[in-house]
């Protein structure tokens, strides 16, 4: 007798499908290889197209055997209807066969699949050296408009370039800056061959840079990460794993700013495990394989938000703490918009509360806030002040919440000064990150499902996502907020967090007393 033991089909979840066109490494280490371990560690299904198959080991590239394209292009064909792709890696292109090929296909991909993403790694060299491609890269400019993400590391990014000797030394946001131009619309510089002041000595961190072109302003946007730098020989492929587990966390539907954090922290927790399985007897000349590890989750992997805004706040005062007991949590913390909601909660005994007022002229907007201050005064609730930094001063309010949008335009010096509590919004794990470097009250993480009160699109976090997020926090209290009602918010309780937002599972309630009672006694479990 047999026991069907798979799901019926309706229980299954396919994986996400990611392509990689890239070379094959019969080393182990770059390639192929590098994409579909990383892949099947971060849990998509990886679809590969080889362009060559090299002959090489740890220590020389001996030869390079490029795949013709008409194989090439038969299995493209082959996977189009049957495993289209969410995002495609490409590595290696052998010779200019290929990137005329490659034009060819990915405008049709790209008609076929409206939402499809395309990140190039390109790939002029062996780490052990040696020229694996025959591509100039001049040949590549039909192909970079349709690239939404290049990953070079700063030598590549030199050689797209075109650059002359004497700009040899241009810094990585200015080789971004010329690559963006050439109709990429993202550009990401590694930094893994950053130097010292020292031209023949690496840096002690390894800083990523991101450029990325914006609809919404004229300036593109700078993003970058920076690490200590963690010495291990076993780093072969490390490049390619960065590109394909990016492609990998864009698959997952994170938007690039996050799915760059995240494949900095894969980067540095592979290495990190490598080197920590090195010991002094080891031949440090033995160029390894990268080791891919599991999706990131240890705070410690984890890179810095190199920002303005974190430099400048790093000289002023911290925020004070919300002066919880040990294993204290917050519990249900109301989102309101009036002095009347605001008298009818007071009494309930909730721990805090915050007035968000977006639509009123300033006298009477600071007449409410004054009003708003002095009710809660006479409770032990927290009230926290949405936006109006200036106000919640000038009438004393125990904390402000600033959301991303007005966080640059903030005066957070002034705020700690006046010993003000800061809450922060935060939208992914790369936001995250950075508001914890401002050392604020507490960090507010959303929106956990779709709401009603804000376009969310692409922000959406999950539980899964909220989960894993929550360990960055450290010893900072997290909110989650964004479209948690009265049959969602056990679980999200559940995650560990210290308080969970709510706004119109309180406003839009028929009998909204009743309604907060209730989640109060769910949160209390």
């Amino acid at each position: 007798m047999t026991t069907n033991t798979l799901l019926p089909t309706n229980k299954l979840k396919r994986k996400t499908i990611i392509w990689t066109i890239s070379g094959a490494d019969c080393s182990g280490g770059a390639g192929i290889a590098a994409d579909i371990k990383t892949g099947h560690n971060l849990n998509v299904e990886v679809c590969h197209l080889i362009t060559a198959n090299t002959v090489q080991n740890s220590q020389q590239l001996i030869a390079i055997n490029p795949t013709a394209v008409d194989i090439l292009d038969a299995q493209a064909q082959a996977l189009r209807s049957d495993k289209p792709p969410s995002v495609i890696k490409i590595g290696l292109i052998a010779n200019n066969q290929q990137v005329t090929w490659l034009v060819t296909l990915l405008i049709a991909l790209k008609q076929q699949l409206a939402n499809l993403v395309v990140i190039y790694d390109p790939v002029g060299q062996a780490s052990v050296g040696g020229d694996l491609s025959s591509v100039a890269p001049m040949a590549l400019h039909p192909l970079l408009p349709l690239i939404d993400v290049i990953t070079p590391n700063l030598i590549e990014a030199q050689q797209l370039s075109a650059l002359s000797a004497n700009n040899a030394k241009c810094s990585p946001l200015q080789l971004a800056k010329q690559l963006l131009t050439l109709g990429c619309k993202a550009v990401i510089i590694k930094g893994g061959h950053g130097e010292d002041s020292n031209p023949n000595t690496l840096s002690s961190h390894c800083s990523d840079l991101c450029l990325l072109s914006t609809s919404s302003s004229l300036s593109p946007q700078i993003l970058e990460l920076s690490s200590p730098r963690i010495a291990t020989s076993y780093s072969h492929g490390g490049g390619c794993s960065f590109a394909s587990a990016l492609a990998s966390f864009i698959a997952h539907k994170y938007l690039l700013r996050d799915a760059f954090t995240l494949a900095k922290a894969f980067i540095n927790q592979g290495l990190s495990l490598s080197s920590q399985r090195e010991n002094s007897h080891d031949n440090q000349q033995y160029y390894g394989a990268f080791e891919q590890g599991a999706w990131p989750t240890q705070r410690e992997h984890f890179p810095q938000v190199i920002s303005p805004l974190a430099q400048q706040h790093q000289i002023s005062a911290k925020f004070p703490s919300l002066d919880l007991k040990i294993n204290e949590k917050l519990g249900l913390y109301p989102v309101i918009d009036s002095l009347e909601w605001l008298e009818r909660l007071l009494p309930l005994n909730i721990k805090i509360i915050q007035l968000r007022i977006k639509h009123k002229d300033t006298a009477a907007l600071a007449e409410t806030i004054k009003k708003a201050v002095q009710l809660a005064s006479k409770s032990a609730c927290r009230l926290f002040i949405n936006d109006h930094w200036q106000l919640a001063i000038k009438y004393g309010a125990y904390g402000v919440h600033i959301g991303q949008e007005d966080l640059a335009s903030a005066d957070l010096c002034t705020i700690a000064n006046a010993g003000l509590r800061l809450g922060i919004s935060t939208h992914g794990c790369y936001e995250f990150l950075l508001a914890k470097q401002l050392q604020p009250s507490y960090l507010a993480i959303g929106a956990i499902f779709p709401t009603k009160t804000k376009d969310m699109t692409g922000q959406i976090q999950g539980l899964d996502n909220l989960m894993q997020i929550l360990p960055l926090a450290e010893d900072i209290p997290v909110v989650a907020i964004g479209g948690i009602n009265q049959q969602r918010i056990e679980p999200v309780w559940r995650t560990g967090v210290s308080a969970v937002a709510v706004v119109t599972a309180i406003t839009e309630a028929k009998q909204p007393i009743t309604a907060t009672q209730n989640m109060q006694a769910l949160l209390k479990h």
